[in-house]
């Protein structure tokens, strides 16, 4: 009898974790299993994608980012976006509507599923803290404070 509790413990466990993990790794168009797990915490409703940057043009080189709405150090307005993934220090960023939840385009890693292009912001010397645990990870947590990635890493503050 305890043998059969064990093994539906660990068992129970191993689906709990891998729902988990599907939820937060799987990159499905809309992000359909990271939008039901948010939703299951109310802490986890607010969105830690979002990055805000210069949207000046290729000519400016202010460099402005922020977590928050609010205008580049050249004086106008950052543009909404959302991080589709990150290697380095470069995050790669869907430009769309506000509130989009498009992954990257599985045929192109270079625009979004909505078609648009992705902007490449540098995240070097911002101070931001971010989760860069590589591979298929698409955790794209943003963050101004030291934390935990949803996949468990601690985030990495860029320099």
């Amino acid at each position: 009898m305890k043998l059969r509790t064990l093994t539906t413990l660990l068992v129970a466990g191993a689906v709990a974790f891998l729902a988990g993990c599907a939820a937060y790794h799987k990159a499905p168009a809309g992000h359909e299993g990271h939008a039901a797990a948010a939703a299951a915490t109310p802490a986890a409703a607010e969105r830690t994608d979002v990055l805000y940057s210069c949207a000046c043009g290729p000519e400016c080189k202010c460099g402005s980012v922020g977590l928050k709405p609010g205008n580049c150090k050249c004086g106008k307005p950052m543009e909404w976006g959302h991080v589709v993934r990150i290697e380095g220090d470069t995050a790669f960023v869907c430009t769309c509507k506000e509130g989009c939840k498009c992954s990257a385009d599985p045929n192109d890693p270079l625009k979004c599923g909505c078609g648009n292009a992705l902007k490449q912001v540098s995240l070097k010397g911002t101070g931001l803290y971010f989760c860069n645990c590589g591979g298929k990870c698409a955790c794209n947590v943003l963050s101004d404070k030291p934390g935990q990635c949803k996949c468990g890493m601690e985030l990495k503050q860029s320099n």
